[in-house]
């Protein structure tokens, strides 16, 4: 099973970074970007790096928290994707997301917990499928970083419904 998800994570790489460098060849020719109407039908290649990366905003992270978004949704399509790292002890704060999450850890080891639910221990190339509606928080292990990718849906431009933050209590359990 552990080689089947690496290889599946492989593959889905791959084809960022494939797609990443064939957007940089396109941008050289001054092939325009996919917009709207007849061009929301071409293949569009975003370039790794092209969209600035944020930290996460304190009111819905602990500790140290960087986000670099690897694509946002294009209509009819309501998927978007980033690239999170949380630093040792940083965390989400509970939210939930109205029709789930799913994560796939690139780097390291970190924890995930539903309300009422146990932490359990992730790590580099696990998959967490997290249902709809589900209160939960995810992060980095009080000693490691971990490094995923949020794969979410937006629903009119809200991903998430951030709740209260985690306690100290609540993630040394």
């Amino acid at each position: 099973m552990k080689l089947i998800t690496a290889t599946v994570m492989t593959f889905f790489l791959l084809a960022l970074v494939s797609a990443n460098a064939n957007q940089a060849a396109a941008s050289e020719l001054g092939a325009p970007p996919a917009a709207s109407g007849k061009d929301s039908q071409s293949i569009k290649i975003i370039k790794m790096g092209s969209q600035p990366s944020s930290r996460g905003p304190a009111t819905n992270f602990t500790g140290t928290v960087h986000s670099e978004p690897l694509f946002q949704e294009i209509a009819p399509s309501r998927l978007s994707a980033n690239l999170v790292t949380f630093e040792p002890g940083a965390r989400t704060a509970w939210h939930a997301h109205a029709t789930g999450q799913t994560l796939i850890v690139t780097d390291g080891t970190g924890w995930v917990q539903q309300w009422g639910g146990k932490i359990a221990e992730i790590r580099k190339g696990d998959i967490v499928r997290i249902p709809p509606g589900q209160k939960h928080w995810h992060g980095a292990t009080a000693n490691t970083s971990m490094t995923h990718i949020s794969l979410v849906e937006r629903i009119d431009g809200k991903s998430a419904d951030w709740m209260e933050k985690v306690s100290e209590e609540q993630y040394r359990k």
